[in-house]
């Protein structure tokens, strides 16, 4: 099958080198100048598809928000009647149902796909999470089964927006196992009787009921970097864990796990927390509790 691919990073180049390994002809293009693509412009692109009567499939790798909203509607100008356009990226799904709805007078099917897998899914396979029309859906099939790994990791979730919904929660899901991997670390490591904690978190990955692939990837970093010593303690977020609280909110779905490992995301970027600021002053003015001063690791009583 041939599939036009934009957006050709870290994941979109991993995902067009592991669809040609399968057989498949895909013509890639990236905004970059200086990425290896196949063609200049999306116009070459869908040319380079062809138009011989059989469906077009451009899958779009690219940044969400306005980059993914302007590369679809570019393509609601080029492609025609029965292709398909598959958003790939992490857009939140209100946008899913506001471009199925633009590209539907066309005729073009729009499916969206949450994809997980990382750096890891050309040898692993990638995990996809499909939202759309199954007639749609049985046009892409050939390269979701080519994508995916040997066994499982597919699933329609449901009309539109269903797809990058679930890739949604499952981020959401993987910012609170991360934090409670992170605060267990640290605590092992506060206290001076557990002597390596680093072989203690290699120790779970066998035999327990928390193992996982996040705690392989962990106990790889820490063979790379023992006790993470090297690594800055700041962590960003990409939004998904911001739109699956907003999601819980409107549904009245309570998550307080997911929304404190959020927040602590947050703590993370602040050297000097306005916050922990308030609270040491108001512990000092009700109960004269030492403060530290500006500039010092200290704390010392203040008249």
């Amino acid at each position: 099958m041939q599939l036009g691919l934009i957006g050709l990073g870290k994941m979109g180049g991993n995902m067009a080198q592991r669809l040609r390994q399968d057989g498949h002809r895909v013509v890639g293009f990236d905004r970059s100048p200086g990425s290896p693509r196949d063609v200049n412009s999306l116009e070459a692109l869908v040319a380079a598809l062809g138009s011989d009567g059989s469906p077009r499939v451009v899958w779009v790798m690219v940044p969400a928000g306005e980059p993914t909203r302007a590369t679809v509607t570019a393509l609601g100008e080029l492609l025609a009647a029965g292709d398909v356009i598959i958003d790939g990226g992490n857009s939140e799904y209100v946008d899913d149902k506001a471009h199925a709805a633009a590209l539907a007078p066309k005729g073009i099917h729009y499916l969206d796909c949450g994809v997980s897998g990382g750096v890891w899914g050309l040898t692993e396979g990638y995990a996809l999470m499909v939202g759309g029309e199954p007639e749609a859906v049985a046009v892409a099939m050939p390269i979701f089964d080519s994508l995916k790994p040997p066994t499982g990791g597919f699933v329609h979730a449901g009309p539109v927006g269903a797809g990058h919904f679930v890739k949604m929660i499952h981020n959401g899901i993987e910012y609170g196992m991360m934090q409670a991997y992170g605060e267990g670390y640290e605590l092992m490591k506060a206290v001076d009787w557990v002597t390596n904690p680093d072989e203690v978190m290699a120790s779970w990955q066998q035999g327990t009921v928390i193992r996982s692939w996040l705690l392989d990837l962990l106990v790889r970093a820490l063979d790379q970097d023992p006790g993470l010593s090297t690594i800055r303690g700041y962590a960003q977020d990409s939004g998904e864990g911001r739109w699956t609280i907003e999601a819980a909110i409107e549904n009245a779905v309570p998550m307080p796990v997911i929304t404190a490992a959020l927040f602590a995301r947050f703590a993370s970027r602040q050297t000097d927390s306005p916050t922990m600021k308030v609270v040491a002053a108001l512990r000092n003015q009700f109960g004269g509790h030492p403060v530290g001063q500006e500039g010092s690791d200290a704390a010392v009583p203040t008249a």
